[in-house]
């Protein structure tokens, strides 16, 4: 079978759950060889279980990877160095948020989101490139809805996905000279289980009920639904095929249109 991307090597970072598991699904079925990591092992070999392999070729699997640690990173890199001599694909996708008001906001939320969202996309990154600047390859960021549009009580959230737009149109010139693409996706009101949590900080935070909140979130979106992990993979899946070998420095809404009302 001659998949898009068979035999290429894809990392994915924070794969356990959510869009990160649904990517690395998708990956997998794209015939590319999928390291999962995550900074919960368990929940990485549970994703790297769930991959398919439609070539019958493929090697899959699960690493722990804390992203905000230099040294992880620097040694994960190493290893895929050193066991498959290359990466084609990265997909940064290790993300937190907390949520609270702006004069309420305490210095150790602020430090958590940026550390997570655009340090150790940072980190990852830089650790991946000379992997990749021999035969070139394609990074996509996972950024957020709130990178583009307002989002009260994610002050700090908001703001690290704002940093990552702007990381990913920078390092995507910097990164041209070697073939190496560089875009982001920013999902829109994404059913997870960081959805789940952020619902019920939100409805005691503005006095209403979890489900009044939920169904906020669909109004405000055109198209009537909640987005689902596997639209954002489905996106991540064409940014990273040769289809979109000409495409960089892109943040790719995937909002269902609540990112334009």
């Amino acid at each position: 079978m001659n998949t898009p991307n068979a035999g290429e090597l894809a990392l994915i970072t924070g794969a356990g759950t959510g869009i990160g598991r649904a990517i690395a699904i998708r990956f997998s079925e794209l015939g590319a060889n999928v390291i999962v990591t995550d900074i919960n092992l368990e929940s990485a070999a549970e994703t790297a279980s769930l991959l398919v392999n439609p070539t019958g070729s493929q090697v899959h699997e699960a690493l722990a990877l804390n992203v905000t640690k230099k040294a992880e990173t620097e040694k994960m890199m190493a290893y895929v160095r050193d066991k498959y001599g290359a990466l084609d694909i990265l997909m940064n996708n290790a993300g937190v948020s907390t949520m609270q008001r702006l004069e309420n906001l305490t210095e150790e939320e602020w430090d958590f989101n940026f550390d997570v969202n655009i340090k150790g996309m940072f980190l990852v990154t830089q650790a991946a490139i000379p992997l990749m600047k021999e035969k070139g390859g394609r990074i996509v960021n996972t950024a957020s809805m709130a990178a583009v549009k307002a989002a009260p009580l994610l002050v700090h959230y908001s703001a690290s996905k704002f940093a990552v737009v702007g990381f990913t149109k920078a390092a995507a010139i910097e990164l041209a000279p070697y073939n190496i693409t560089v875009n982001c996706v920013c999902p829109g009101f994404v059913k997870t289980g960081m959805q789940d949590r952020e619902v019920v900080w939100e409805a005691k935070l503005r006095n209403m009920t979890p489900e009044a909140v939920s169904r906020g979130y669909v109004d405000l979106t055109p198209l009537g639904r909640l987005c689902y992990p596997e639209d954002v993979a489905d996106v991540v899946g064409y940014l990273v095929s040769p289809q979109a070998k000409f495409v960089t420095g892109e943040a790719m809404n995937i909002a269902g249109g609540a990112n334009i009302v």
